[in-house]
């Protein structure tokens, strides 16, 4: 199996942890959709991180396809998603807050960084912004009604856990200063609980 794309994005990294939890070995090609453009895409025509390359040559891509297919390798009780109905929403409702919040980082910094200063448009910024701070201050919320220590749904580690941390830790690397862990205390002990555990470790972001 391999991985391939760069451990700077949410989308790779959470592949990467997931598959270590899971203790799914796998080869990890560290590519840039920007600097190995061509390489890439003599691998995947579309260039999209992660592309996800199982043992008989299948692409899959999207990090949450890609997950859900690798979920359904494992037995029942050491999946990341949880099995019980209402537990699992639970958890899809934080990972989509989780997902939104990597897709407006990127995108404030796509239009900081790949737009001349004199075609960014401040308004859309504003918007993308208070869009962040939206889904972070969901997030906290739930993050602190689960208590101190405690993981998100339930008393093991779940894919909720990993993709909130890992959204977490990309944010605040990519965009200090946007969003202030002085004002997300429960998401900020949540990353640094999660970024301690061997898994995170051994993906660090790059």
């Amino acid at each position: 199996m391999q991985l391939i794309g760069m451990m700077d994005s949410p989308f790779v990294r959470r592949v990467a942890v997931s598959m270590a939890v899971l203790e799914i070995p796998f080869e990890h090609r560290s590519l840039s959709v920007f600097r190995h453009f061509d390489q890439f895409r003599e691998i995947n025509p579309t260039v999209k991180a992660p592309t996800f390359i199982d043992d008989d040559g299948t692409q899959l891509i999207d990090s949450t396809l890609i997950l859900d297919y690798l979920d359904q390798r494992a037995a029942p009780e050491e999946r990341l998603m949880p099995q019980d109905p209402t537990v699992r929403r639970h958890a899809l409702h934080l990972i989509g807050f989780a997902l939104a919040a990597c897709e407006k980082t990127v995108q404030i910094v796509y239009e900081r960084n790949l737009r001349p200063q004199d075609k960014q448009h401040a308004p859309w910024l504003e918007r993308l912004q208070t869009q962040l701070a939206a889904a972070y201050g969901t997030l906290e919320r739930d993050v602190a009604t689960a208590g101190a220590g405690a993981w998100l749904c339930g008393g093991r580690l779940t894919q909720a856990d990993i993709t909130v941390a890992v959204a977490w830790r990309f944010t605040q690397h990519i965009l200090p200063g946007a969003i202030e862990p002085a004002r997300y205390p429960a998401l900020a002990a949540l990353s640094a609980r999660a970024e301690a555990l061997p898994a995170f470790v051994g993906a660090p972001l790059e």
